[in-house]
């Protein structure tokens, strides 16, 4: 039976600072872009207050509750605990650079994946999503030597049942498997995809600003690598990248298969053709030759030169395809839309906003900021809100 979400109630601010759960003040600040001191001036209380709050060793009072909520964009209902009780501290996301992005941004980013769990929560209350179906083989991150990566993506093909030659669409496989996939907000662009598992499901976050095919096709091969082999890893090390790298080149180009395929010359018929077969780009065919041994480092580097020299780099010539897409949220909306249960409804029931939810659970990227932020808005440290305050509303 599908329940009406209509006829839930709304959550008031008392009842909210009765049942408080500081860890969705912590994702709440962490979405807007905020530290806690820079939180604790916006609502004349102090740091430890708001430390305190998020701890869960002290409770707002309602009128504060009212005032975190004028000041971080959400309703009262968002702070009350939840079927998905995560934060970031119950695991490590797997962003790409540590050096690039700020500490900030990345909570914000981490913060936005964990609000889709949220999403993914509420919508499983309507329908079956499959269960998460991700084999482990731990890889230790100090050796960089050892075949396991490879191993690991030979299995993972195995375990998928994914036969000989081609991956096919591999946004849809991994969401059969379980595996969330959603795209960010265009405010956290500046973050490359990333991934982690946080006790709902593995999820796998990708940039919406990379509008290339090909390389978001190593993404998630990357990504997926990394939920196989680094679920207990600290990320961001130049190891743990290059074993998630050879984990997605073997699973997108088995050795048993490319060795033989692949031109030991800058032969770029062949190229191009093993390009539109196996959906990887041409650099990351030149790469996987070198390292199978099937072209010479010397070859390998006058190669690379020549692509650059004319610009492919940057774009490979080509036809590009589409983007791959999630399909796992989205369909699930347009189930519970077909009998009754709107956006509306159900983004309340995930306790975010329409413009939240409507970008978790987007087929594509949402290329706009989702609250069209005017200067200024912007942080020091390079982060924009994802929730517009309710008190910037009001002097807008």
């Amino acid at each position: 039976m599908v329940m009406n979400s209509s006829r839930r109630t709304d959550v008031q601010v008392g009842d909210a600072s009765r049942l408080f759960d500081g860890r969705r003040l912590t994702l709440a600040r962490q979405l807007i872009g905020l530290r806690k001191n820079a939180l604790a001036a916006k609502i004349d209380k102090s740091p430890t207050a708001v430390a305190a709050y998020e701890n869960n060793t002290k409770r707002p009072a309602p009128a504060t509750v009212a005032q975190l909520c004028l000041t971080l964009g959400v309703d009262p209902g968002f702070f009350l605990p939840g079927p998905h009780q995560s934060t970031a501290s119950d695991s490590v996301p797997h962003f790409r650079s540590l050096r690039s992005t700020t500490q900030l941004a990345r909570d914000q980013a981490f913060a936005y994946g964990v609000i889709s769990g949220d999403v993914g929560a509420a919508l499983e209350r309507h329908v079956e999503f499959p269960e998460p179906d991700l084999p482990r083989l731990s890889v230790d991150v100090e050796d960089e030597t050892s075949t396991l990566p490879e191993e690991a993506a030979r299995l993972l093909r195995k375990h998928w049942d994914i036969g000989s030659g081609p991956v096919g669409h591999l946004v849809r496989l991994a969401e059969n498997h379980g595996v969330v996939v959603v795209f960010s907000p265009a405010q956290t662009a500046a973050v490359d995809a990333y991934s982690f598992d946080d006790g709902y499901r593995p999820t796998v976050v990708l940039n919406p600003a990379k509008d290339d095919y090909y390389r978001q096709r190593f993404d998630v091969a990357h990504e997926i690598g990394h939920l196989v082999m680094h679920v207990d890893a600290e990320p961001g090390s130049k190891v743990v990248e290059n074993q998630a790298h050879r984990f997605a080149a073997e699973l997108l180009l088995p050795e048993d298969e490319l060795r033989k395929l692949l031109p030991s010359k800058a032969d770029w018929r062949i190229l191009a053709a093993l390009k539109e077969t196996y959906g990887v780009s041409l650099q990351a065919l030149l790469y996987r030759s070198r390292a199978l041994g099937v072209m010479s480092d010397v070859t390998y580097r006058n190669t690379v030169a020549y692509l650059s020299s004319k610009g492919w780099r940057r774009r490979e010539p080509g036809e590009m395809p589409a983007v791959e897409q999630p399909s796992l949220y989205p369909k699930a909306v347009e189930i519970l839309s077909s009998v009754g249960i709107d956006e509306l409804s159900l983004a309340k029931e995930s306790r975010v906003t329409p413009g939240i939810f409507r970008t978790v659970t987007a087929r594509s990227p949402v290329r706009e900021d989702l609250f069209h932020e005017p200067q200024g808005m912007e942080s020091p440290d390079g982060v924009i809100p994802l929730f517009r305050s309710k008190m910037d509303k009001a002097g807008s």
